[in-house]
């Protein structure tokens, strides 16, 4: 790279339950700047959460589908002689995070509930209990990387 690594923004843990990591999911899920909204369409996807699981924590149960959808290796593309070869790499911590943010929302984005908040509860609870579509993109990318595994001496 030319120029410096970017640095790290620090954000501001959210209202309700002082977590970042919340933050920074409501943040990817925020269109046009509406934050209130984001925050709004979160929390109540959360309460629906809560009303139908009374065992666990609403939090526990998001962090958990997080946990569950995020990836731990990825195929990278490598152009080698004329070829290109998919090359798994292990995948850095806050990069996982990201990848799995992005793809419950984008998961969440397409199901066919009625409001946002509802497919989002809906794509939460399946990604707990490691089923719905963030959760089988997860196991695509390991199942690329598994069959991708003979290239990794390609690796830089």
């Amino acid at each position: 790279m030319r120029k410096k690594r970017a640095k790290k923004r620090i954000l501001l843990p959210d209202p309700k339950f002082g977590s970042s990591v919340v933050t920074r999911f409501v943040n990817n899920l925020m269109l046009d700047g509406k934050k209130n909204t984001a925050f709004k369409v979160f929390y109540t996807a959360l309460d629906s959460i809560a009303a139908k699981i009374e065992e666990e924590e609403a939090l526990v149960v998001f962090e958990k589908a997080l946990d569950n959808v995020s990836p731990h290796v990825e195929v990278r593309s490598r152009r080698i002689g004329g070829a290109t070869f998919q090359i798994p790499h292990p995948v850095r911590e806050d990069r996982r995070v990201s990848l799995g943010m992005k793809w419950m929302i984008a998961a969440a984005r397409k199901r066919n509930e009625k409001t946002m908040d509802a497919k989002l509860s809906a794509e939460l609870m399946a990604a707990y209990k490691e089923e719905g579509t963030a959760y089988k993109k997860k196991q695509d990318t390991h199942r690329m990387a598994e069959a991708n595994k003979a290239f990794s001496h390609f690796r830089f």
